[in-house]
């Protein structure tokens, strides 16, 4: 036993230890960091989230080989990517099919941390990396979205760049800013090109691993919302905690294979996904001469965009937008309930997560549609009802009866 005990102290591992802390690392953030055993289904998609991140990085690094980021080429560097590069389509679908699936798992991780109070003291700064991190996709989205120079891309970047004109006194000079020109032009795209493969994933890595450390730090929430690290064996290991490694990461493995068999399934079969992943228009090359008749984001975006379009004054419908993802970082506070998981608070609370859910999705298909006057007013009401989550959430959360909490976590 001892023999064995010095060959890993001066063996290639304890080579290594000297001279980088690996196996304090792991006994920290796998083997010896414990988390509740009673992860349920919806603990799957921070692991979702991580892995389609992996697969969009080592996918755009091989697509960038090949793209051309000027206005003349770009279109056709796409093109030819698909047909003429051995296994390009692929790599273009993985990456099409990834930018979709990343916001899919991120929206179901962030309602994870809604349903059962992940954002709640002591985890508020997780949250608003959280939240940094969602900000950063939207802006990765965006600047990705315009490099295939089609049809949608040239207009979609041109109606979402012309927000800013709506700042007063300094709105044309931002808008100046951001296109690198008074027009969108080949100078817009390779601005976008930049942040897009250099910029915004750097800061997301960072960014990513920030989150990891904070929330190990705090320890991860559950089902329950109770704090296992209250209860600890004579040991000092919480008596309701599993080591990582090799319960969950044995657990995720199982989940990752049913993950990447609905990816797959949608990568080779259905990639356009209907129009909602990859727009028809966007396989016509950009024309500043002819406006499509319908202008609209990727569907991760429409619900923002829904609340823009249903305030007739550009300004207030700017602010509107921004302020339903601003105030998603004062969550933390808005919430005054004593329990923290919605498996224990009140009937008002339940009521109000169906009520966000059902406006968030509403404005995100609104988002999508044409602008009609009944679809104007039901963006207008939904848009109200998901404020009026955020806003009375002081409200509901103090006045309501939540159940009691067990002593120790449930199965």
């Amino acid at each position: 036993m001892t023999e064995n005990t010095e060959t890993e102290k001066t063996g290639f591992m304890g080579w290594i230890d000297k001279r980088y802390p690996w196996t304090p690392f792991w006994k920290k953030h796998l083997s010896e960091y414990y988390a509740p055993r009673n992860f349920n289904f919806w603990y799957y998609f921070g692991s979702f989230s991580l892995l389609v991140f992996v697969a969009q990085i080592v996918s755009g690094i091989w697509l960038v080989m090949e793209y051309v980021p000027t206005a003349d080429n770009a279109f056709q560097s796409v093109q030819h990517i698909m047909r003429e590069v051995r296994y390009g389509w692929l790599l273009r679908f993985m990456h099409t099919t990834g930018a979709s699936a990343f916001f899919a798992v991120v929206y179901l991780h962030m309602y994870r941390a809604l349903i059962y109070g992940s954002y709640q003291k002591p985890r508020e700064l997780v949250w608003l990396i959280g939240m940094v991190i969602y900000m950063m996709l939207l802006f990765e989205a965006f600047t990705g979205y315009v490099l295939p120079w089609g049809q949608m891309s040239f207009w979609g970047a041109s109606v979402i760049t012309s927000f800013a004109s709506a700042i007063p006194w300094v709105g044309d000079v931002i808008l100046v800013w951001l296109r690198g020109d008074f027009n969108v032009t080949g100078v817009t795209l390779h601005r976008f090109f930049a942040l897009h493969i250099v910029a915004i994933p750097l800061l997301l890595c960072v960014m990513i691993f920030v989150h990891l450390v904070a929330l190990h730090q705090v320890g991860s929430n559950n089902p329950d919302g109770i704090e296992i690290k209250d209860k600890k064996g004579k040991d000092g290991i919480p008596l309701d905690g599993i080591p990582f490694h090799p319960y969950y990461t044995v657990k995720d493995i199982f989940g990752v294979a049913v993950f990447l068999a609905v990816f797959c399934y949608i990568m080779f079969f259905i990639p356009q996904f209907g129009g909602i992943f990859l727009e028809p228009d966007n396989s016509l090359p950009a024309n500043p001469l002819q406006t499509p008749l319908e202008i609209s984001p990727v569907w991760y975006m429409t619900p923002f965009y829904a609340m823009l379009r249903a305030v007739p004054n550009k300004l207030m419908g700017v602010i509107v937008m921004a302020a339903g993802i601003a105030i998603m970082f004062v969550l933390p506070w808005l919430d005054r309930s004593r329990v923290r998981s919605i498996r224990y608070k009140g009937m008002l609370s339940k009521i109000a997560i169906v009520v966000f859910v059902v406006s968030f999705v509403g404005l995100g298909y609104l988002g999508h549609e044409g602008v009609s006057p009944l679809r104007t007013m039901m963006a207008r009401i939904l848009t109200v009802l998901y404020f009026g989550f955020f806003l009375l959430m002081p409200f509901y959360t103090t006045m309501e009866k939540t159940k009691r909490l067990p002593e120790r976590v449930t199965d």
